[in-house]
């Protein structure tokens, strides 16, 4: 092959690296190995086309000057399983940007082409950053089955519940039967555990059709510790000069480094482009290092508009140090992305609902003046000493939009992190739950719902990872250390309990019962009705887009959230009580006024029968209010009528 012919080759290609079929040309296979003297094709299977008989096929692959080496096969077709051969080293290995493993990362890769999949998805133009009700998903969890066709059944029931948006746990290929996916080692390949890459792109097609977003969590901070071959094709992939917690870091500022940029941003570009998808979840982006002139995380922000145009996009980034740096826009020396997880709120709320204030819970209060300043400002900590880590935390972002901050009061981790990994409503009262719920879905934030969270589901969720004998029992060990910060769960008692994170049951007791919905007919229409309130309300719809909001402390446990409608007199009013009944006297508080020649009424209220509640009497139109204990209640103005405002 000439080197014209090859320069034209890589042109047509849509990505630097991988199997791609070349319309009328054929495979082109390109892969980055500027350590290597040789790299050689095997092919040891040619899809429906093979003959069992048949002998593997070794193709050498030229070198193209550049540290890649590419070689186009007219007679080599989709499905086709290959490996490469790295210089004189008998063992053959798989893409570094293989499309599908069949057989796991340790097996070949295989052809694959996006081009076959049928969309119907056209008039989809993709989603913003407004207005949005995240679900967050683990596909093997999420029903029985645990498969991308299997999910794609539940999706009308999550459209019509409220949610806008599922964020999907990632599903870059890792060794085992089951796992959280953040052990990702074949970026490009989704895995094979719950189908083959056009069921993903069915699945996605399908939540298009049904009006839901989908966006994919990714982990670009370091791969797993099994089936990880890049180092064979260059060193230069991961970097020295900084440590990750969880493996080695990749090289994004040293030498060779805009290789690996370009298999990053590749990548990124590849599940916008051939999956559809409507963005991406960074996460721990405080381990993404890079001294660059272009940070990759703005680099990769970049790509998926790109990629998305112009079809609007959605990314999220989780940062421990809540770097307010993330969501800054671009021109603002900034990164660009559109919202990050709020973990402040998530923390104030878990001693709220528990009670419990331990390890990095150590400070937060759960009172009133923190779910006020988290509803107004976002963060909490944007910059004030934090004890449990001896520093500050944070940085300013007092005047960012609502739906920059994705508040939860669940998500994997933290539910894997009580150790118990059990649901939050079971480990409160009901009152109080429903309360809190009704703050958190009616908030100006992003709220992200944890798969099973609407139905309250008794599944527990725990950290399960299927790993060889020997890094299952380093994974078990530094789990159970992780934990015993926590110093309930530290001790003996609760140490032998926590679940092996390599049992298999410690994975099917985490999958969904999807007729809880049924049988918690109560808490489905308590999250059913709040997000059609959050919907459908113009005061609550308008205030995620100008957190036109003001709150107000009533008691160490009791708040009141205003929010502006956009005419006078359109407001609402949230007040919350998590402690016990309050008599508000006196009330020397301007929130609560009414609106002129307006009273308040009750439009929702916590209590309600409806949802488990033992009901609240009918709000009085004039005299001090009487606050039940650990309940919400949503007022609205109405007009008095005039005999009310006669009567004695």
């Amino acid at each position: 092959m000439s080197e014209e012919i090859s320069i034209k080759l890589v042109k047509d290609r849509r990505y630097p690296v991988g199997a791609e079929r070349i319309l009328e040309k054929g495979i082109h296979f390109r892969v980055w190995a500027p350590e290597r003297k040789t790299v050689k094709l095997v092919m040891d299977f040619q899809g429906e086309h093979s003959d069992p008989l048949s002998q593997p096929i070794e193709v050498e692959l030229q070198r193209e000057g550049n540290g890649y080496f590419s070689v186009i096969l007219q007679d080599t077709y989709v499905g086709t399983l290959y490996r490469y051969l790295l210089d004189d080293d008998p063992q053959p290995y798989p893409d570094p940007a293989s499309r599908f493993q069949p057989q796991g990362p340790h097996g070949p890769s295989q052809v694959i082409d996006h081009l076959m999949f049928e969309w119907t998805d056209a008039a989809w133009t993709g989603i913003e950053a407004q207005g949005q009700v995240i679900y967050e998903m683990h596909i093997g969890t999420f029903t029985h089955e645990g498969s991308w066709l299997a999910a794609a059944r539940e999706l009308p029931e999550l459209a019509v519940l409220g949610v806008t948006v599922l964020e999907i746990m990632p599903v870059a290929d890792f060794p085992g039967r089951y796992g959280w996916g953040y052990d990702g080692v074949n970026w490009f390949a989704p895995t094979r555990l719950y189908g083959t890459p056009d069921e993903f792109r069915y699945f996605v097609n399908q939540a298009h059709a049904v009006g839901l977003g989908v966006i994919l969590d990714v982990v670009f901070n370091h791969l797993g510790p099994d089936g990880n071959y890049l180092s064979q094709f260059s060193s230069d992939y991961f970097s020295t000069r900084y440590q990750c917690d969880w493996g080695e870091p990749l090289n994004f500022d040293g030498p060779n480094s805009d290789a690996v940029r370009d298999y990053v941003l590749a990548n990124t570009a590849y599940w916008i482009k051939e999956f559809h998808l409507d963005g991406l979840r960074l996460d721990a982006t405080q381990q993404i290092f890079d001294s660059s002139a272009e940070h990759i995380i703005a680099a990769i922000v970049q790509a998926v508009r790109s990629a998305g145009a112009p079809r609007l996009t959605f990314i999220i980034g989780e940062n421990e140090p809540q770097d307010a740096k993330l969501f800054l826009p671009l021109e603002h020396g900034g990164f660009g992305l559109d919202a990050l997880w709020n973990d402040d709120f998530h923390h104030t709320a878990m001693v709220a609902l528990t009670g419990r204030a331990d390890a990095y819970y150590s400070d937060y209060r759960g009172t009133a003046q923190e779910f006020v300043s988290t509803l107004k400002r976002g963060f909490l900590y944007q910059g004030q000493w934090y004890s449990w880590q001896n520093n500050t935390r944070g940085t300013q972002g007092l005047d960012m939009p609502p739906a920059k901050f994705v508040n939860f009061i669940q998500n994997h981790d933290q539910l894997a992190n009580s150790g118990s990994g059990k649901r939050v409503h079971l480990l409160t009262s009901p009152n109080r739950y429903r309360a809190l719920t009704a703050l958190f879905l009616l908030a100006p934030q992003t709220p992200m719902l944890f798969q099973g969270q609407e139905f309250a589901a008794s599944s527990p969720f725990f950290y399960f990872a299927d790993h060889k004998d020997e890094i299952a029992y380093s994974v078990a060990q530094g789990r159970s250390h992780f934990l015993a910060q926590f110093r309930a769960l530290a001790t003996p008692e609760m140490q032998a309990r926590l679940p092996d994170p390599g049992d298999p049951q410690t994975f099917t007791h985490s999958k969904l019962d999807l007729n809880e919905r049924n049988l918690h007919k109560d808490e489905y229409a308590l999250h059913r009705d709040l997000l059609s309130l959050r919907r459908n309300d113009p005061v609550f719809q308008a205030s995620q887009q100008s957190n036109r909001i003001d709150g107000a402390v009533l008691s160490p446990d009791a708040w009141v959230i205003r929010f502006f409608g956009e005419n006078p007199g359109d407001d609402r009013l949230l007040l919350v009580n998590l402690s016990r009944d309050i008599h508000l006297v006196p009330a020397p508080e301007p929130l609560l006024a009414a609106p002129k020649d307006r009273v308040w009424d009750a439009m929702w209220f916590s209590d309600d029968p409806h949802y488990g509640g033992m009901g609240m009497p009918p709000w009085p139109m004039k005299g001090h209010w009487y606050l039940q204990g650990e309940s919400a209640v949503v007022l609205h103005p109405i007009i008095q009528a005039k005999e009310s405002v006669n009567h004695e």
